[in-house]
């Protein structure tokens, strides 16, 4: 699928879902589209308010379907959501929950649902 498709995926068709679960291909493609997405308004806001009001919406607009994908993600890994606020934790924090983020998906069924990788166990 194109990097556009899986953002269009988690922002439009799943914006504030929770609940089910999301593999790492849909979790990372969206954070790559996002993270070149604010480098490009970062760099256009040197030269224009304009763009540094996009920058800014942009970053807003797109904080819930962020939390709301890593959550699907971590219940991919059969893990709570409330696994993000580790990050919270100086230092060691993110990087744990960047591996827990980057584990594969668990198989078959698990509390959050049932795995698109491995529907059959």
């Amino acid at each position: 699928m194109p990097l556009i498709d899986y953002w269009k995926l988690v922002v439009l068709e799943r914006y504030a879902k929770f609940d089910g679960r999301a593999r790492r291909a849909e979790y990372w493609w969206f954070v790559l589209a996002n993270f070149i997405v604010v480098v490009v308004l970062g760099i256009l806001a040197g030269i224009s308010n304009l763009f540094l009001l996009l920058y800014f919406a942009y970053v807003i607009a797109m904080f819930i379907p962020s939390i709301a994908v890593a959550i699907r993600r971590l219940h991919d890994t059969d893990r709570s959501g409330w696994w993000l606020l580790i990050t919270f934790v100086p230092l060691v924090g993110g990087i744990i929950l960047i591996v827990l983020l980057a584990l594969d998906s668990t198989r078959g069924t698990n509390q959050y649902g049932i795995s698109e990788k491995y529907p059959a166990g």
